[in-house]
């Protein structure tokens, strides 16, 4: 695909991406309404996370990359990067203490400049040495505090960013069988997001990351999402459970779980990234791109329902070590963007019917036919009015941002 001109593989031809939208409008099912697509992907949001930016590695090796972010002020240039091409990621999550300042007004200013917001405040409590046995489930009231001090300190900077939401991913866990009592790890946990979730605003939410394993791998105290939710629960209505794609168990059933949580008005937000083995963080869509459409199909059923009420926050969480760091995330987003289109084509009406009459064939078909589709017309339509590229990844990669910023990094 050329920027402004679509290939037609029938004959050969070559017509404009307008009168590919109408043949893409001519060729849906009577009842979808790409205008209303159109209109929601207006309104699409993506996250992207400061972390994503800077050099990164495994548990092997940190792999420098010439240009890469080397603090908060070029990571926020980053994301504005990623914000221009895309038009639908204007908020940054920050990570602290690797993204702290003194002065956060001065962060602040520097996104508004740019054309951001701060998003997520993300704690770190899994780097320093005390917490090899754990951090808010730790048996020495010492650690437990120390912990809770920086879950606190982040609620402050939540205060001074303006951001709504603390975005908690706990790395606690042991490692052998009598380790530590199970229980009262629990009650230890719970204690401690008790302090944290009465410094949150009535209209600041906590939203709660689980993973089964890694770095412990005996045991994780917040594993599933199931423990996740009922911790949520316990909390109260400003706690929700955010859903990470690389946090599961291979072969689970991640669209099952979205829609779960969206019945249960626990559904707060997304990590979003791609795995093969375990958690990959890999870039968003690299690897089962069928599944995140079955995940987007849910939410957008979600969306359609009434009783729902949905406010889900969609962040990019990936670790791309060997891609470009800006090229990456610009990438990701259209992945994520694609994905929603396609599932906001879905026929509802006859999927109903065929679900209603337990026509397994026919219902399959229908989402099939969906995922299938060439959605690029609506989303070059969207770009159009935005006021962004037509093809966001081959627009940066022709701009020459990373050579200046090489030049200015090194």
């Amino acid at each position: 695909m050329r920027l402004l001109r679509y290939i037609v593989r029938k004959g050969g031809a070559v017509i404009t991406m307008d009168r590919a939208y109408g043949l893409l409008q001519d060729s849906l099912p009577a009842g979808v309404d790409l205008a209303l697509a159109q209109s929601k992907l207006m309104s699409q949001r993506i996250e992207t996370p400061s972390w994503g930016y800077g050099d990164s590695g495994t548990r092997f090796q940190v792999f420098k990359q010439p240009g890469a972010a080397r603090d908060v002020f070029e990571k926020l240039e980053d994301a504005a990067e990623v914000h221009r091409m895309t038009g639908i990621t204007p908020s940054v999550a920050l990570h602290i203490p690797w993204d702290k300042v003194e002065d956060y007004q001065d962060v602040m200013d520097y996104a508004h400049g740019l054309g951001l917001t701060i998003g997520a405040i993300n704690p770190n409590l899994f780097q320093e040495p005390e917490y090899k046995l754990g951090s808010v489930c730790h048996p020495d009231p010492s650690v437990r505090k120390m912990a809770i001090d920086h879950l606190l300190e982040c609620v402050e900077i939540m205060h001074s960013t303006g951001s709504k939401i603390l975005s908690l991913w706990l790395a606690d866990g042991t490692n052998y069988p009598g380790q530590d009592d199970f229980r009262s790890r629990k009650r230890r946990l719970e204690e401690a997001m008790e302090m944290v979730y009465a410094a949150l605003a009535s209209d600041e939410r906590l939203l709660i990351e689980y993973k089964f394993f890694e770095p412990a791998f005996y045991h994780t105290d917040i594993a599933d999402w199931g423990m996740a939710t009922l911790l949520a629960m316990k909390l109260g209505p400003k706690a929700q459970t955010l859903v990470d794609l690389g946090h599961h168990p291979l072969g689970t059933n991640i669209e099952h779980i979205v829609a779960y949580l969206i019945d249960e008005g626990k559904l707060g937000g997304f990590h979003f990234n791609s795995k093969k083995y375990a958690d990959d963080d890999l870039t968003t869509g690299a690897i089962n791109p069928y599944e995140l459409f079955l995940i987007y199909n849910e939410l957008v059923a979600g969306e359609a329902d009434p009783g729902s009420n949905l406010d889900v926050v969609y962040m990019i969480d990936q670790s791309h070590n060997v891609k470009p760091k800006v090229a990456a995330m610009i990438q990701s987003v259209e992945q994520i963007q694609m994905a929603y289109a396609k599932a906001l084509l879905v026929d509802r009406k006859g999927l109903a019917d065929a679900q209603e009459q337990g026509d397994i064939i026919g219902a399959e078909t229908i989402l099939r036919a969906a995922y299938d589709r060439d959605v690029t017309p609506l989303l070059v339509r969207v770009r159009k009015q935005l006021g962004v590229p037509a093809n966001p990844l081959e627009a940066h990669r022709r701009s020459g941002y990373m050579a200046k910023v090489v030049k200015a990094r090194s």
